[in-house]
C-alpha cells in the first residue's frame, strides 16, 4: 500500500495543476472568443479582396507585374525561396507548434528533392513567427533567420501590412523568388489543418481554395451579369490592388493562425483538467484505502497488545 503521505503530496500537487489548468483554461476562451470575432470581422474583406483578383485574373488575359509572373529556372541555377511560418509565441497548446515545425520541415524538404531531380539548386530562409518553432527549428539544422522575431498576439492589419512590406521589398530586391506562407487553416468540419499557401508571385488558385465556396470563382459584377471594365486597364488595376490584397492575405493567415492557437490551447487546458480531475478521484481513492489499512494496522496493533496484556 503506498505511503499516506506520498499519497497527499501529489493529491495537492495535482489539485494545483488542475486549479492552473483551469484557470488558463478561463484564460484561452476568453482569447478564443475574441479571435472568433477578429475572424468574423476580417473574413468578408478577406473574400472580397480575393474575389476581386480573381475576376481580374479571369477576364483581363495577360498580367505583367513582377508580383504576379512566375519565373522558370533552367538546369544549374537557384531557387531562393523564403518561408514566413505562423506559430505560436508560447507552449501548452498541444501539438499546434509542432505540427507547424513539421509542415515547414516536410515542405522545405520536398523543395530541395523536387529541384535537385531537375539539377536545380535550392536556397531557402526560414522566418518564424513565434519562439518555441523557431527555437525547434535551429536545433534541428534549418536555415533560420535568428534575428526576426514575431510574437503573434492580438493581430492588427497594421501589424500585417508592416510584415508585408518586408516581404514585397525582399521580393522586389530578389532576395526571394518564390515567398510561401505556412499557417493553420480553422475551417468548419475540418477543424485545423496546416496548410502552405505560395504568397508570392500571387497564386491565386491556392487563396481561393481557402474562400467559402460558391464566391471564390466570380464576383458580384460578375454573378449579376454586368460586364467589368477596367481603367485605364486590367494590369493597372492589379497593380493598384495588389498591396491591399497581399495585406489582405497575410492578415487573414495572421487571424486564422491566432484562432487556431487559442482553440489548441483551449483544448489542450480542458484535457488537462479533465485528467487532473480523474487523477484526483484515483488518489482519493487510494487515499482512503491507505488510511483505512493504516486504521487497521493501529487496531490490530491495540489488539495484539491487550491480548498480551491479558496473558500477563
Amino acid at each position: 500500500m503506498d505511503n499516506l503521505n506520498a499519497i497527499k503530496k501529489r493529491i495537492k500537487s495535482v489539485n494545483d495543476i488542475g486549479q492552473m489548468t483551469s484557470a488558463m483554461q478561463l484564460v484561452s476562451s476568453a482569447k478564443m472568443r475574441r479571435s472568433v470575432q477578429l475572424r468574423q470581422s476580417m473574413y468578408p474583406f478577406f473574400t472580397l479582396c480575393a474575389e476581386s483578383m480573381q475576376e481580374i485574373r479571369n477576364n483581363a488575359g495577360e498580367i505583367h507585374n513582377p508580383f504576379y509572373e512566375l519565373k522558370q529556372k533552367a538546369e544549374g541555377e537557384t531557387w531562393k525561396i523564403g518561408y514566413f511560418v505562423l506559430s505560436g509565441e508560447q507552449g501548452m497548446a498541444g501539438a499546434y507548434n509542432n505540427n507547424m515545425v513539421k509542415i515547414a520541415e516536410e515542405h522545405v524538404q520536398s523543395k530541395i528533392l523536387e529541384n535537385t531531380r531537375k539539377n536545380i539548386s535550392t536556397e531557402y530562409k526560414l522566418y518564424v513567427f513565434g519562439r518555441p518553432a523557431r527555437e525547434k527549428l535551429i536545433r534541428n539544422g534549418y536555415n533560420v533567420d535568428r534575428e526576426f522575431s514575431f510574437p503573434i498576439a492580438e493581430p492588427t492589419f497594421y501589424q500585417a501590412r508592416n510584415i508585408s512590406s518586408v516581404i514585397k521589398q525582399k521580393f522586389l530586391n530578389h532576395e526571394f523568388d518564390l515567398v510561401y506562407l505556412l499557417y493553420t487553416n480553422n475551417r468548419p468540419g475540418k477543424g485545423m489543418v496546416p496548410v502552405a499557401i505560395r504568397l508570392l508571385p500571387v497564386d491565386l488558385k491556392a487563396v481561393n481554395a481557402l474562400v467559402t465556396e460558391g464566391v471564390q470563382d466570380a464576383g458580384m459584377a460578375v454573378e449579376s451579369g454586368n460586364p467589368l471594365e477596367y481603367a485605364p486597364d486590367p494590369t493597372a488595376v492589379f497593380d493598384y490592388l495588389i498591396d491591399t490584397y497581399l495585406n489582405a492575405v497575410l492578415y487573414g493567415a495572421m487571424v486564422e493562425a491566432y484562432q487556431s492557437e487559442q482553440m489548441a490551447r483551449l483544448t489542450a487546458m480542458q484535457n488537462a483538467t479533465d485528467n487532473a480531475d480523474d487523477m484526483m478521484k484515483k488518489l482519493t481513492l487510494m487515499s482512503n484505502r491507505a488510511r483505512q489499512a493504516k486504521i487497521t494496522t493501529e487496531l490490530t496493533e491495540i489488539i495484539n497488545g491487550a491480548e498480551q496484556v491479558d496473558r500477563i
